[in-house]
C-alpha cells in the first residue's frame, strides 16, 4: 500500500463496533436454523448443547481475532492477518473467500430470509408462486424482493458510513429489544410446556457425532459475524481497546440471547414440530400466542432482519478495497468516492454477487455451504495467530488471547472434528467449498502477474498514483 493511497476514516466508537458485531450475528439463522438443527439431533438436550458449544466456539476464536485487530487495526480482518503470517497467498484465498461466502452468501441468505417472513405476514401473493423457474434460476415475489433489499440497502451504505452507522445502530437496537421482549412475554404470557424438553420415548436419545458435527455447521453460519468488527479496523477509533472488547462483549450478548431463544422455541414447541421448520421463529410466536401474534412477529422478524443484512453490506466491502490497495485486486476496488468517503466500487461489487446468489441457491444448502467455508478460513486465521506469536515477537500486542497456546488449539481442533464429519456426511456441500478455493487460484495468478509488470515498470506504476 503506498503513501498515496486513499485511507478509510477512524468514525466509529466502542458502542457502534459492538452494535455491527451484534448486527452480523443476530440474523437469519436464529430464526431459521433451529428447526435444521433439530432435524439431525432429535433431543432439547443435544440441540441446547449444540447451541452451547456452538457460541464457546464463537467466543473463543473472538478471542483471538481481539489480540490479531489490536496488532492490525486496519481494514480487511482476515486478509490483513494472513498476509502477515503467511503471505500474498493464502490471504487472498481469505479474501476471495469473503467475497463470495463470507459476506456475498449471507447478505443473498438473510435477504431470502427477510422477504419470506415479510410474505409471511402480508396478504400479498404467496412467495412460493414462481414468476420464473428452471434448472438454474429461479426468480418469485420472494427473490425479487429480497434483490430491492439488497439494493436499497447497499445504496444507504455507499452515501456514506455516517448515514450507514445511524441506520446501523438504530435498526440493531430495534432487533435486539424485540427479541428481549419476545423472551420474557414468551415465558410470561405464552401458551407453553415444560414437557417438551422431556425427551420423547418414540425419539431415539443415541448420541450420533456425524449428525451433531452437521448441527453445529448449521449453528456457526448463525454465530457468523463474531468476527464482524475485525473488517473496520482502519475506521475504530483507540483500535487496541475498543476492537477488542468489541468482539468479546458482542460474542458474549448474542450467546445468552441464542440460548434464551432456543429455550422459548422448546417451551413453545416439542422437538418433533420444530424439525425441519425454515420459519420456526414464526411458528414458536403462532403456538405460544395466536395467529394474529404469528403474523405481528413475522413482520418484526422481517424488519429486524434488515439489520443483519445492513451490517454486512457495510464490513464486507473493507477486505476486497484492502486486497486493491495491495495490488490483489482490480485498482478500481481500491478507490473511495471522493464526497462520499466510501468505498463505493467494493459496495457494488458485492450487492451483484448477493444478487446472483439470491436467484441461484438453495437456502438450506446454502447454510452449510456458508458455514464450512467460513470454519475453514477460521482455522487458518487463528492458525495464524500462533505463527505470528513464534515468527514475529517483535511485533506489539496491546491485547493478548488468554489461556494461549490452548484456547486457539481448542478452536482449531473441534473446528477441524466439525469439517471431518461434514466432508463425511455432506461431502457434495463441502465439495463446493474447496471449489471456490481452487477457483481463486485464477485470479490470484492473473493479479501476481499484473503487480510483477508493475513493479518492473516504475514510470507506469507512477502513472497510476497519478490517475
Amino acid at each position: 500500500m503506498t503513501k498515496s493511497a486513499p485511507q478509510l476514516k477512524r468514525q466509529i466508537g466502542f458502542f457502534s463496533a459492538t452494535i455491527i458485531v451484534i448486527a452480523n450475528m443476530v440474523g437469519s439463522g436464529i430464526f431459521t436454523t433451529s428447526g435444521f438443527v433439530m432435524s439431525e439431533l432429535n433431543t432439547a438436550e443435544q440441540l441446547l448443547t449444540a447451541w452451547l458449544i456452538g457460541g464457546l466456539f464463537a467466543l473463543i476464536g473472538a478471542f483471538c481475532y481481539a489480540e490479531l485487530g489490536a496488532m492490525f487495526p486496519e481494514a480487511g480482518g482476515e486478509y490483513v492477518y494472513l498476509k502477515s503470517a503467511y503471505g500474498d497467498l493464502p490471504a487472498f484465498l481469505s479474501g476471495w473467500i469473503s467475497l463470495i461466502v463470507g459476506f456475498s452468501a449471507p447478505i443473498a441468505a438473510a435477504a431470502i430470509a427477510f422477504a419470506t417472513y415479510f410474505f409471511g405476514s402480508t396478504s400479498l401473493p404467496e412467495p412460493g408462486l414462481d414468476l420464473l423457474e428452471n434448472d438454474w434460476i429461479k426468480l418469485s415475489p420472494v427473490t425479487l424482493l429480497a434483490i430491492v433489499a439488497v439494493v436499497v440497502f447497499s445504496l444507504l451504505h455507499l452515501h456514506s458510513v455516517h448515514i450507514g452507522k445511524g441506520i446501523q445502530n438504530l435498526l440493531t437496537l430495534y432487533k435486539v429489544g424485540f427479541i428481549i421482549l419476545f423472551i420474557i412475554l414468551g415465558f410470561t404470557l405464552g401458551n407453553g410446556d415444560f414437557e417438551h424438553f422431556r425427551p420423547s420415548r418414540s425419539v431415539s436419545e443415541e448420541f450420533n457425532f456425524s449428525s451433531f458435527a452437521v448441527a453445529l455447521i448449521f449453528i456457526s453460519f448463525a454465530y457468523s459475524g463474531w468476527n464482524a468488527a475485525a473488517y473496520l479496523g482502519s475506521e475504530i477509533r483507540r483500535p487496541e481497546k475498543n476492537l477488542p472488547w468489541a468482539l468479546i462483549a458482542g460474542t458474549l450478548f448474542v450467546l445468552l440471547l441464542y440460548i434464551l431463544l432456543n429455550l422459548l422455541y422448546l417451551y413453545a414447541l416439542p422437538p418433533q414440530q420444530m424439525a425441519g421448520q425454515l420459519d420456526i421463529g414464526q411458528t414458536a410466536a403462532t403456538a405460544l400466542f395466536d395467529s394474529k401474534i404469528g403474523f405481528w412477529f413475522s413482520a418484526a422478524i422481517a424488519f429486524g432482519l434488515l439489520s443483519v443484512m445492513s451490517a454486512m453490506i457495510m464490513a464486507g466491502p473493507r477486505v476486497y478495497f484492502a486486497m486493491a490497495q495491495d495490488g490483489l485486486f482490480p485498482d478500481h476496488f481500491g478507490r473511495i468516492h471522493p464526497t462520499r468517503h466510501t468505498p463505493a466500487a467494493a459496495i457494488l461489487l458485492q450487492a451483484a454477487i448477493a444478487i446472483v446468489m439470491i436467484i441461484l441457491s438453495a437456502y438450506d444448502t446454502l447454510l452449510i455451504y456458508i458455514g464450512f467455508t467460513l470454519s475453514l478460513s477460521a482455522i487458518i486465521t487463528v492458525a495464524g495467530l500462533m505463527v505470528l506469536r513464534r515468527n514475529r515477537p517483535d511485533l506489539k500486542r496491546p491485547y493478548r488471547t488468554p489461556g494461549y497456546p490452548w484456547i486457539p488449539l481448542t478452536f482449531i481442533g473441534g473446528n477441524f472434528w466439525i469439517l471431518g464429519y461434514t466432508l463425511y456426511s455432506r461431502p457434495e456441500v463441502a465439495f463446493y467449498g474447496f471449489f471456490t478455493l481452487l477457483i481463486g487460484l485464477l485470479p490470484y495468478g492473473f493479479f501476481k502477474r499484473k503487480q510483477r509488470r508493475t513493479n518492473k515498470n516504475p514510470i507506469s506504476c507512477t502513472l497510476d498514483l497519478k490517475k
